[in-house]
């Protein structure tokens, strides 16, 4: 009976011991690019994260380096799904058209999709027009008030939650909202800030208000049927490609201002 005992602990042993083996190339590669290529799902609506190059036509940006980096050490090919909104991002993945993905982190779509810790911080703020009387985010929550936002942005799922008196006007993509907001006669605009500053320089008459609104935690994302191993994995390299400064450089290649490289508590 001793030695029954004594073989059951060690064979239950060494199957938790196999159970934490982490995976080798070939399983993660399997894990992560299934179809042979990692499929990254580019959202080309926010400007700090990945933009068209005006030489090439081709995405750029620092989503586009750190897919290619990720696709480097998985020893696979890499093929970009450009898409002009997050909320199309956000379906790539959830509906398996890209393996992973770059996202505000938030609770509704943290339900499908597995989220690193965030490697950039982006700020969200409101634009008005010159002679409008709002001059605080304070004055925004207010019956009357018309807020253009991009459909499925982070904006929009954070003032989904956040407004509760004024009415959210959903524009298709987050680049369409100013130019939407001045053909409707809404009353602010929602958006990344240096999309609102690119919007006010091209259309005049508008101003930003002083203070954020919010703070995006921008993450990468996987479907979170792939596993924990791979989540793991990814979630491990983010935390390398800050602490390197991969994400810091990659930032400054592209000229992007702004935005910051967030630290390992955020």
């Amino acid at each position: 009976m001793k030695h029954f005992l004594t073989l059951t602990a060690t064979l239950v042993f060494q199957m938790a011991a196999m159970a934490q083996t982490p995976p080798s190339g070939a399983e993660l590669a399997a894990l992560f690019a299934p179809s042979g290529s990692l499929r990254a799902s580019i959202n080309l609506g926010n400007p700090v994260l990945a933009s068209l190059d005006a030489a090439t036509g081709e995405p750029v940006g620092v989503s586009v380096d750190l897919a290619g980096e990720l696709a480097k050490r998985l020893g696979v090919k890499l093929q970009l799904v450009a898409v002009k909104s997050a909320g199309t991002s956000v379906e790539n993945v959830e509906q398996g058209k890209a393996d992973i993905g770059f996202f505000a982190v938030d609770p509704k779509r943290g339900q499908e999709i597995s989220f690193t810790r965030p490697y950039v911080l982006i700020e969200g703020f409101y634009a008005v027009r010159h002679d409008s009387p709002i001059i605080g985010n304070d004055q925004v929550d207010q019956a009357g008030i018309t807020v253009a936002v991009g459909k499925g942005s982070a904006y929009d799922l954070f003032l989904t939650r956040a407004l509760t008196h004024a009415t959210l006007v959903r524009i298709p993509t987050s680049p369409a909202v100013v130019q939407s907001f001045l053909e409707q006669h809404l009353t602010v605009a929602a958006g990344v800030r240096q999309q609102l500053e690119q919007d006010a320089a091209t259309f005049g008459g508008l101003r930003i208000l002083p203070q954020r609104f919010m703070v995006i935690r921008q993450a990468m994302g996987m479907p979170k049927s792939r596993g924990d191993a791979a989540s793991a994995y990814l979630a491990q390299f983010v935390e390398e490609m800050k602490s390197t400064g991969f994400v810091a450089a990659s930032l400054r290649r592209h000229n992007i201002e702004g935005a910051l490289v967030a630290g390992a508590q955020d």
